[in-house]
C-alpha cells in the first residue's frame, strides 16, 4: 500500500487550486492588466503563484467562465498585449468569495489552533 505524505509543496498546491483565481479577480478589480503584470504582482509571494506558466491557463478558464474579458492593446516595446478586465459576473464571483473567505478562514484557524 502506497502512503502519501503531505509536503509543504503539495499542501500549497492544493490550496492554490481554489484560491489563485480569486487573487487574479481581486487584482483586476483595480483595473485592467496584462498577464505579465498580473503574474508579477501575484508572484511577489511564491505561496500564491509559483510560475507565470500556470497563470495563462487560469486566465483562459476565467475568460471561458465569463469572469474576465480581454482586449488587445498595441505596445511600444513589442507585440500587442492582451489585457484582462473584470466583468460583472467576475465581480460578483469575487464578492461571493470575499464574503465566504472571512468565516472560512476563521473556522479553519480555530480548528488548527484548538489545543483540546
Amino acid at each position: 500500500m502506497h502512503r502519501m505524505v503531505a509536503t509543504n509543496a503539495r499542501v500549497l498546491a492544493q490550496m492554490r487550486k481554489g484560491i489563485v483565481e480569486f487573487c487574479v479577480l481581486a487584482h483586476l478589480r483595480h483595473g485592467e492588466a496584462y498577464g505579465r503584470e498580473i503574474a508579477g504582482t501575484l508572484a511577489n509571494d511564491p505561496a500564491v503563484l509559483t510560475s507565470e506558466g500556470t497563470l495563462y491557463p487560469l486566465l483562459a478558464r476565467l475568460r471561458k467562465q465569463g469572469w474576465v474579458e480581454t482586449s488587445w492593446t498595441p505596445s511600444d516595446s513589442g507585440p500587442p498585449r492582451r489585457y484582462y478586465a473584470l466583468t460583472e459576473d467576475g465581480a460578483a464571483a469575487l464578492e461571493a468569495f470575499t464574503a465566504a473567505w472571512g468565516p472560512f478562514h476563521s473556522a479553519v484557524t480555530a480548528i488548527l489552533e484548538d489545543d483540546g
